[in-house]
């Protein structure tokens, strides 16, 4: 794979950014289709929308910067120079939840409603975001025998010349199914907060199944866990209690 997409002049097309850019513009389409069939205020949406980028791309870049202590601990400069690259999903999206929930608060608005509407989304936006962790070759898998395996010869993250698990195809499959189904919970759900943790609970399982395959471990780990199976045990453990908690309750 070739993360250099096309050059005009001075102007370079990374498929990363590319395949980011469209994730966000297929959620954004798809959350103002939505918040209009539920009659949800289109305004709301976009200040979410807003909210949620920026808190998620801040906490993705801290996450990040947490994991690489021992890098920074032995160069404070490895801050400056990764400021444009090395995000951690996981960050992303609790970044994201949590600048929501601020917002919603302050405007006085049902959360739970909202936090339904953009959930599915995400998990949209995950699916083209993960092709293009493919095109880049980061987040790759191990090294693998089998024939369902990729090999990148121009990456300048994983191993090259080297048959890997293709963790970013299953990745981006799982999240294009996660994003169906949550649409198929939304049009059946109960109660307001049903589909939001349903995202929980199935990216946590998912993530965390993954992670048995990948090879860029260098993100950390606690014990015998990556870092992100640690944190899918607390979120797959908070959907559950959403799930139960939500469940009882009125929509209100």
């Amino acid at each position: 794979m070739k993360n250099e997409l096309l050059t005009i002049g001075p102007l370079t097309v990374y498929g990363y950014g590319a395949m980011i850019a469209l994730g966000v513009i297929a959620a954004w389409v798809v959350t103002e289709l939505r918040a209009k069939k539920l009659r949800l205020s289109s305004d709301h949406v976009f200040a979410l929308a807003l909210w949620g980028l920026l808190g998620g791309l801040l906490c993705a870049k801290l996450l990040y910067w947490i994991t690489e202590w021992k890098s920074i601990m032995a160069d404070p400069g490895f801050i400056l120079d990764t400021l444009s690259d090395g995000f951690v999903v996981y960050g992303g999206i609790l970044g994201g939840i949590l600048a929501g929930w601020i917002y919603c608060k302050n405007k006085k608005v049902n959360f739970w409603k909202y936090f339904d509407l953009v959930m599915p989304s995400v998990a949209l936006a995950q699916g083209f975001g993960r092709i293009g962790c493919l095109l880049a070759g980061c987040c790759y898998g191990k090294e693998t025998d089998s024939i369902f395996a990729i090999t990148f010869h121009e990456s300048e993250f994983a191993p090259n010349n080297v048959p890997l698990i293709p963790t970013e195809i299953y990745s981006s499959v799982l999240d294009f199914a996660h994003f169906a189904l949550l649409l198929f919970i939304a049009s059946r759900k109960k109660k307001d907060g049903q589909v939001a943790a349903c995202y929980l609970i199935f990216y946590s399982i998912g993530r965390f199944i993954l992670e048995f395959f990948r090879g860029d471990l260098i993100r950390g780990s606690v014990g015998v866990l990556s870092t992100s199976q640690f944190i899918s045990l607390f979120t797959g453990a908070v959907g559950i209690i959403i799930l139960i908690l939500r469940s009882k309750k009125s929509n209100a």
